[in-house]
């Protein structure tokens, strides 16, 4: 199941910087999971200081 990311982000990378298959980039408002490539490991999850991924 793909992840997304919530309006509770802060922007801080720590998502990007973490994902195994580079699938998180910077929007326009906040960090955003190309669904199409997200394998649902829930990395990003373990590393965001305020729990912005979630599953879909």
């Amino acid at each position: 199941m793909a992840y997304k990311i919530t309006e509770a982000c802060i922007s801080c990378g720590a998502c990007a910087g973490e994902c195994p298959v580079g699938c998180i980039s910077q929007g326009d408002e906040r960090y955003v999971i190309d669904q199409n490539v997200c394998i649902g490991c829930g990395t990003c999850a373990g590393v965001c200081p305020v729990s912005a991924p979630v599953e879909e």
